[in-house]
């Protein structure tokens, strides 16, 4: 059996990875194209760019060295806005195995180390199983409305968990 390891920090071929799981997942279940995969490249990119150990985090769930999910804790704006939960994503192969309970109790644990009040997310509504594990982490919907900073409308959806 192959097993998965959750790794902190880069891994080489992590950013494509990462991109082609939320490009072909969000395609495929979403429709969202070109500017969707292209938006997630350049954030991801400018993170690892900036990425500073002792403020972000960067997690990912590998299966004989191949990166199969992700978070990442943003924590360049934690004064006033909270550490930004970002990039949460399982390939199929690992889908509904607790990997991403894995992920997300690794970057809700590395912002109550570094002492962060809150922690944030932006999704969007019909995400049941996203939703259901932030939930379970104690996230609470504080925000939704019409958007499209994915590059297609959806109704957005911003979660906080306060820490403090």
């Amino acid at each position: 059996m192959n097993e998965i390891e959750i790794r902190k920090g880069y891994v080489p071929g992590a950013i494509g990875r990462v991109v082609e799981l939320h490009g072909t997942y969000y395609h495929a279940h979403w429709g969202f194209g070109a500017f969707f995969e292209a938006k997630v490249a350049g954030g991801l990119a400018e993170f690892i760019n900036r990425y500073d150990d002792q403020r972000d985090g960067l997690w990912t769930a590998t299966v004989n060295g191949r990166v199969e999910g992700s978070i990442a804790i943003d924590g360049a704006h934690v004064t006033p806005e909270g550490a930004h939960l970002r990039w949460f994503i399982i390939s199929d192969a690992l889908r509904g195995q607790g990997v991403g309970n894995q992920l997300i109790d690794a970057a809700i644990d590395f912002c109550r180390n570094k002492k962060y009040p809150r922690v944030y997310l932006w999704t969007f509504e019909g995400l049941h199983a996203a939703r259901h594990l932030y939930e379970q982490a104690g996230f609470v919907l504080v925000e939704q409305h019409r958007g499209a900073q994915w590059g297609t409308e959806v109704e957005e959806q911003r979660f906080e968990l306060y820490l403090t």
